[in-house]
């Protein structure tokens, strides 16, 4: 039984390869003998040498395959966009060898991507569920044409996957997510994302890992952001938060997330004395809050930068990635969700630092500055380009050199110029609506905490 998937790489093509190639995931003593674990420990730190045994190529050197990979792009002339796809393929623990794995994951790739594009396959040991990875230039060897990625291409991996699993006496997964019609939330995924049922799942782990009465538990998702919308003491609950447009029924969430699981589990924990008394995770702290205390305290002025740091700030306790003593997490789970997109947020607020960029007036003078000095820059460029149709040796050697230093100035500036873009036109709207999302729970929180007390 093999899942497959694949999704688009849009930075580092040698990262993803590295990644995996990475002998730490492709060997496993465990699967050696002890004389050939004991010669690959002492010549573990050659990445060329046999650690790398469940490492292939298929229309590229085994050796370099990123420099072929990047030949390619480079003759054809298309560096931009999507650099490759990576994909998987993961097998029920237990039923296949990483021989076996390695083989099956091979023929896949020969028969998905083999007759026109290059690609690199590993098989990861490091987990109890052997599984390969994939990763495939997003350019053809062949013609230059750029791979689509349509949604009949992740049907095809998958039927290809079947096949040879079928035809080497393996178990077939019946009713897979994707098959199963959630296109829009098996996208989400593919682009290192969390769907609203993601999320809810995640939440609902947590609380029942920390309750042991259902009134506990419901408390507990309340803390963390989540109304219910259908009484909870219904049959088929269901819960809204912030940000979502429907609710979602917890028992739609899968087999261990109906009542009747519920109750199990929590039954289960009235076994753990610890658990009799109830720490709720955020119910009357208040991060962002104090955040903004702390601010004021430094008499921090108000205006875009500020709240990008806060935003920041904020993902940062998410990841644990903090100095701050206070590890509450952010109560809207959609701020929670924004964590994937740590990395944007903070080159946004780098480049709001950079320039000193506190106002949307200031934000956009930065934008028309930028456009007018690509465009000065391009202009000259494109001077240097006529005259080099018109010059010869050594002439045009000179010329050439010339336009590649202009070109290297232009690509920081539009670098800039997309970042400036993207905080104007998505960034901003999106943290001020979080924070303000984030700030009316922690008012809600704070209120519901002094009821308490009167009570």
């Amino acid at each position: 039984m093999a899942t497959t998937g694949f999704w688009p790489v849009k930075g580092s093509l040698k990262n993803v390869i590295d990644y995996a190639e990475n002998p730490d995931k492709t060997t496993d003593a465990k699967y050696l003998d002890d004389d050939l674990a004991r010669a690959l420990a002492y010549v573990g730190n050659d990445a060329k040498t046999d650690r790398k045994m469940y490492v292939s190529t298929i229309n590229c050197p085994k050796h370099d395959p990123y420099g072929a990979m990047m030949a390619t792009k480079r003759q054809f002339g298309k560096l931009g966009g999507n650099v490759a796809y990576h994909g998987y393929q993961s097998f029920k623990p237990g039923e296949v060898t990483p021989e076996e794995a390695h083989a099956i994951g091979m023929e896949t790739a020969k028969r998905m991507w083999g007759e026109d594009y290059q690609i690199v396959v590993t098989t990861h040991l490091n987990t109890d569920s052997l599984h390969n990875h994939f990763v495939i230039n997003s350019v053809s060897f062949r013609n230059g044409r750029k791979f689509q990625n349509h949604v009949s291409d992740h049907y095809r991996l998958r039927e290809i996957s079947d096949a040879i699993c079928r035809e080497r006496g393996k178990s077939v997964l019946k009713g897979a997510v994707f098959f199963g019609g959630e296109k829009k939330g098996y996208w989400v995924r593919q682009n290192s994302g969390m769907t609203h049922r993601d999320m809810l799942r995640r939440d609902m782990n947590e609380a029942l890992s920390a309750t042991a009465s259902y009134a506990s538990f419901c408390r507990y998702l309340e803390a963390l952001g989540y109304v219910f919308t259908r009484d909870r003491n219904s049959q088929h609950p269901s819960v809204i938060a912030p940000g979502w447009q429907r609710a979602v029924r917890l028992d739609r969430l899968g087999e261990k997330y109906t009542i009747d699981a519920i109750y199990d589990r929590l039954i289960d924990n009235q076994r753990l004395p610890e658990l009799y008394v109830t720490h709720y995770p955020v119910r009357g702290r208040t991060p962002l809050m104090e955040l903004e205390w702390e601010m004021k305290r430094l008499n921090r002025m108000d205006g875009i930068r500020l709240l990008f740091e806060l935003f920041v700030a904020m993902l940062r306790l998410c990841t644990g990635d903090t100095l701050r003593e206070n590890k509450s997490l952010p109560l809207s789970p959609m701020v929670r969700e924004e964590v994937r997109k740590l990395e944007q947020y903070d080159k946004d607020l780098q480049l709001l630092c950079r320039y000193h960029i506190d106002t949307a007036e200031e934000l956009s003078a930065f934008r028309e500055k930028t456009i007018g000095k690509i465009h000065a820059l391009t202009q000259e460029r494109n001077g240097i380009y006529n005259k080099i149709r018109r010059a010869e040796e050594p002439v045009k050697s000179e010329l050439k050199e010339q336009a590649k230093i202009i070109s290297q100035r232009i690509a920081p500036l539009r670098k800039e110029l997309r970042c400036a873009d993207r905080i104007w036109e998505r960034s901003l709207p999106d943290v001020q609506n979080l924070l303000e999302q984030e700030r009316r729970l922690e008012k809600e929180a704070v209120r519901n905490k002094e009821r308490s007390r009167v009570r």
